[in-house]
């Protein structure tokens, strides 16, 4: 009866969300989606050509500030020049990916002070990634403009089908940014753009190292005038560096994009798959974990206009997840173990956005539906009839759409935007999240920005219903909610950026699975306030235009402090509570003779909190997590299109925790060769 009573609730509020939303986009004749547009901050110079093509080009090629400003950035919907901007955008472009002494996706946000990367295994196996103290689940993660988001659990976000070579640049968005980016963007938000070649070329790469580590990587692009069209593929493998620390991982990538007169569409197909030991990465009394993953993903996008613009997205995401407590051919399984969790989660979405240019300025106006949904037999409430493997089920729709002016008045720039948000699994209509940012150029090399940003976020399907010996979900778990304010300024000259910036934000309802000290389980809950207060200051030197012996070198530098405070009495917390107090990072880019070039990656960082010590797989005593510093280094050597590289991780082979129990990586030694084909 009360199943019945639920699903008929549930069928009321849908049927209700479906009037709502047919109104509103039945209105609409043409839409446009977030979009993708490139952007910048000033620790980062933009290049768009090969950072080792010649000796006087092997650390970065470099760009005039006036051609700096005119970069676009991704920091509001409408399009701006970085000059006009308003927020802060930090971006990793192709050439520092092609430079930095890095493996994964995972690895490149390490170098970034606002990421908090908390790995579990080495080289994108799995990491938990947050920005400005926020949680994984608080992030939203795009590939071209699509959100990806997973709702099963943000643990699985960044399994995207994407290799290193296929990354133009990514950007991040720190602060909350639904309007932006979707609902799911509470803290912050991290766009993969990938390169859209305009000719006809293949790439071919093999990697190996320590622990058996295994790597190829081929893509090739065509161009036909009208259209053109690129495939990726890569595969990658360990033997791991601790016991049940083995990996494989697979991505591929289609992608083409059509040109119609003014307008074009991109269309892109992906596929990953991972299979990997899962060691303590969940409970340090469980070292025979072992996880499963695929993900198949698919997209379209069209663009058309000049001065009124329409740029529509539908994309699909679906994600299979076999979890093992105890993996196949583990002995004295314990009688009480009733096998594998699975797991089918599928998310559906929809862009709508339109543009105006005109004499006041620049209007957007738009929305997104978004359809999520999860397959299980352990996760949601119980279907009538088993489908398969999956026993339960749970499903939810969320429609938001915004409006957003910006005014360009010479030297200031306002933008004043509103986000409406409705979702069927709140008994609740629409919610309203203003947003105000505001931008000055002081001078040519000085500006001043100031910005109140709002967004929500909806429980994880894990947040509401997991169970294990260590962890218990909660179904009546509220939606969380928070409100960002940051004013911050920035100077670049030919020689010098830099930038600072202070942050306040102000969570309510914030999720966490927390335990009292005596507590034998930790479960979700809503914590009633959660304030974070920090700074975020960077800077970048051209080393070489200050002294003649050290041309071509480069110093990238970044620091971030934060503090919270909290209204949750003694309990331990999973994951809210333990974040980065200080996160310091540093590269070091320099030649070192005629086609050698070499860069050295530092970071330092300080986490609060704490996690219950397992030895021997029992539970000891609450410890607290230490502070430890990091030093990685990569040779590049280039001949045309022949490339050698060799890189060594973890130097000093420092021993050190992101994530309690889980033993990060020492001393990893790589290299791999590269040959382009035109």
């Amino acid at each position: 009866m009360k199943q019945k009573l639920f699903l008929k609730d549930k069928a009321y509020r849908f049927k209700r969300f479906t009037r709502k939303a047919y109104s509103v986009f039945n209105s609409m004749h043409k839409v446009v989606s977030i979009g993708v547009i490139s952007g910048t901050m000033l620790t980062f110079v933009h290049s768009t050509e090969s950072t080792a093509q010649t000796p006087s080009s092997s650390v970065r090629d470099s760009i005039s500030e006036q051609d700096l400003d005119e970069i676009t950035v991704t920091a509001a919907k409408a399009e701006l020049t970085l000059k006009q901007a308003a927020k802060l955008v930090t971006v990793i472009t192709k050439e520092e990916i092609a430079r930095q002494p890095v493996q994964s996706i995972q690895d490149l946000l390490k170098t970034v002070a606002g990421v908090d990367v908390r790995q579990r295994g080495g080289n994108g196996v799995q990491s938990d990634i947050s920005v400005r103290g926020g949680t994984f689940d608080q992030i939203a993660v795009l590939l071209n403009g699509a959100n990806l988001t997973n709702p099963h659990t943000g643990h699985y976000s960044f399994d995207l089908p994407v290799n290193l070579s296929d990354i133009e640049r990514i950007e991040i968005i720190q602060g909350p940014s639904s309007l932006l980016y979707g609902a799911s963007a509470f803290s912050g938000g991290i766009n993969i753009i990938t390169k859209k070649r305009s000719d006809s070329k293949a790439y071919f790469n093999l990697t190996g190292g320590m622990h058996e580590l295994f790597g190829a990587e081929a893509n090739g692009s065509l161009n036909s005038g009208s259209s053109s069209h690129q495939l990726s593929a890569g595969y990658n493998s360990s033997s791991g560096y601790l016991y049940n620390t083995d990996y494989k991982i697979f991505n591929s990538l289609w992608q083409s994009r059509f040109w119609l007169d003014q307008s074009k569409i991109d269309l892109q197909v992906g596929f990953n798959d991972k299979k990997y030991g899962a060691g303590t990465f969940y409970s340090g009394g469980y070292p025979d974990q072992y996880d499963d993953t695929r993900s198949l993903f698919g997209s379209i996008k069209g663009e058309t206009g000049d001065q009124l613009k329409f740029i529509p997205q539908l994309y699909w995401n679906r994600h299979w997840d076999d979890f093992q407590l105890y993996r196949d051919g583990t002995s004295n399984i314990p009688s009480w173990y009733t096998g594998t969790n699975h797991h089918r989660s599928d998310v559906f979405g929809f862009n709508l956005n339109l543009q105006y240019k005109w004499k006041p300025g620049i209007t957007n106006f738009g929305g997104e539906f978004r359809n999520e949904g999860i397959l299980s037999n352990v996760l949601g409430i119980p279907l009538d009839k088993p489908n398969g493997d999956y026993t339960k089920y749970d499903n939810r729709s969320n429609i938001g759409y915004f409006l957003e002016h910006t005014f360009l008045l010479k030297k200031l720039t306002i933008g004043l935007g509103l986000l409406a948000n409705y979702n069927t699994a709140l008994h609740e209509d629409f919610s309203f999240f203003p947003n105000i940012n505001a931008a000055y150029q002081f001078s040519g090399n000085l500006k001043f920005y100031a910005s109140w940003n709002n967004a929500l976020r909806m429980p994880t399907f894990t947040d509401l219903y997991y169970k294990d010996p260590t962890q218990i979900g909660n179904p009546d778990l509220l939606s969380e909610k928070s409100s960002g304010y940051e004013i911050g300024a920035k100077f670049s000259n030919s020689f010098l950026s830099l930038y600072l910036t202070g942050f306040y934000m102000r969570g309510k309802d914030i999720i966490d699975w927390v335990k009292k000290p005596e507590d034998e389980l930790y479960q979700a809950r809503n914590l009633s306030t959660l304030d974070k207060r920090g700074i975020e200051t960077g800077l970048s030197i051209e080393l070489g235009n200050l002294f003649a012996i050290l041309p071509h070198t480069r110093l990238d530098a970044g620091y971030t402090y934060l503090n919270q405070s909290r209204d949750a009495g003694n309990l331990l917390s999973n994951y809210a509570l333990d974040y980065l107090r200080h996160k310091l990072t540093s590269r070091l880019a320099h030649p070192v003779c005629k086609n050698l070039s070499a860069e050295w990656a530092f970071r330092w960082q300080d986490r609060m909190g704490s996690y219950t010590k397992y030895i021997n797989y029992k539970k000891d005593s609450e410890e607290k997590y230490s502070a430890y510093s990091i030093l990685d280094m990569r040779i590049n050597w280039q001949l045309k299109d022949f490339k050698i590289h060799l890189i060594a991780n973890n130097l000093f082979d420092v021993s050190y925790h992101d994530i309690g129990n889980v033993p990060q990586p020492g001393f990893w030694f790589s290299g791999g060769i590269s040959y382009t084909i035109r």
